[in-house]
């Protein structure tokens, strides 16, 4: 599909909407393109799913019955993230954190052994690499885990990215590479005319800026932002998570602690994330209430109880942040991707809870459809399941209120 003058060989005017590290990742790579391209945020980039994240890159372990379809697309991004690493970070100058140990699923008692050995059996018929471990295992590989552990699955595909460190290195090599990012700057509009986008109003003032090609990476508030036609406008919610972070015992140097972890680990009621700063990362809660920012005793009580009956020495570590985020959630919990019945007008949004490992996957495919080199292959297969028409009939029965 044809979105603008790039087919004619014309980069086009690019907007992006929203500066999370979907929106600053596919700036960055359209800029590097040489396309000339401007990323608003109503706050400040990177601070709002993104900053929450636990940045797992967990697309074997995390994959569910019913997400058949999810896995093709989870797995290409794992094996482009490698590449999407090393190309931020040259770009940026800066590191984001990357680490490959791998991840642990694990069971504590013989209810969790069972659902772990369905779960194993189920992941494994898709093609995904796993490792049985029995308790003994598990724990030579973590030793601070509960001695009552019974068994565990690794997956050493699976990986993780500091996500905080990610956001600076996007928002760097955006800039580095010549794009514009706009903070604290809400898109006030999309304009529209003749059946295309024309670009979007910003700021207090409604000032205008002109774009052949607008991308609507807004994340959970994608669907509300004015000047949308019913009939594009994304079906996203916010689902809210809660999540931990925890110092280590001691700061570094001589007489620090060792840390409690090195791999990523599942436990059945908490995932534990360890950093190479020593913070240790807990999540996350997953619950529909709207866009309310206020942390909860149960929603805190919940994780650190499930994170301590998996590792006991979380409780002699300090905490120093509890987090509250929205994952974009879309009607069937996938990503929405590509062009619109609007012409001009992109979608990438709704990853829910894969936004970090989506990332290098959602960024390529997305410049591919605004530089018209979509085409066929792999991607494009991977890609064709979450388009962003496939809710036209939820959208024809179903309006939602919006500004």
């Amino acid at each position: 599909m044809d979105v603008g003058p790039s087919a004619r060989g014309v980069r086009p005017r690019v907007a992006v909407i929203g500066a999370g590290v979907i929106g600053l990742g596919i700036g960055w790579r359209l800029a590097r393109a040489g396309c000339p391209v401007t990323v608003f945020d109503r706050g400040a980039a990177g601070r709002g799913a993104s900053w929450a994240a636990g940045g797992m890159l967990c697309g074997g372990v995390e994959t569910e019955p019913g997400e058949e379809a999810l896995w093709p697309l989870a797995a290409l991004s794992q094996r482009l993230w490698p590449d999407f690493r090393d190309s931020v970070e040259a770009d940026s100058g800066l590191a984001v954190g990357y680490r490959d140990e791998g991840t642990l699923v694990i069971a504590l008692t013989r209810d969790d052994l069972a659902q772990l050995r369905f779960t194993h059996a189920f992941q494994t018929k898709l093609g995904i690499a796993l490792t049985w471990l029995s308790g003994p295992e598990v724990r030579a590989r973590e030793p601070f885990l509960s001695a009552g552990t019974v068994g565990g699955v690794l997956c050493r595909g699976d990986h993780q990215v500091d996500n905080r460190s990610l956001v600076g290195a996007l928002k760097s090599a955006l800039e580095r590479v010549g794009g514009t990012l706009r903070e604290h700057c809400p898109v006030t509009g999309v304009s529209c005319a003749g059946g295309r986008v024309t670009g979007v109003h910003y700021g207090d003032d409604q000032a205008f800026h002109p774009a052949e090609v607008v991308v609507l990476a807004a994340g959970a508030w994608s669907d509300q932002i004015p000047g949308l036609p019913d009939e594009v406008r994304p079906p996203v919610r916010p689902i809210r998570g809660q999540l931990l972070v925890l110092g280590p015992a001691r700061a570094s140097g001589p007489g620090a602690s060792p840390p409690l972890l090195n791999h990523v680990v599942w436990a059945p009621r908490a995932y534990l994330i360890p950093r190479g700063d020593g913070r240790l990362l807990i999540g996350a809660t997953t619950e529909e209430r709207g866009f309310d920012e206020r942390p909860t005793a149960g929603g805190v009580y919940g994780l650190l109880d499930g994170a301590w009956r998996a590792l006991p020495g979380v409780e002699e570590l300090p905490l120093l942040e509890v987090v509250v985020g929205f994952r974009p959630g879309s009607p069937d919990d996938a990503p929405i991707f590509g062009p619109t019945a609007m012409e001009g007008l992109i979608m990438a949004t709704g990853h829910h809870r894969n936004g970090i490992l989506l990332a290098p996957v959602t960024v390529e495919a997305i410049a591919r459809a605004v530089l018209g080199e979509a085409g066929d292959g792999e991607l494009a297969e991977v890609v064709r399941p979450f388009h962003a028409g496939r809710f036209s009939a939820l959208r024809a029965t179903t309006q939602r209120p919006h500004p």
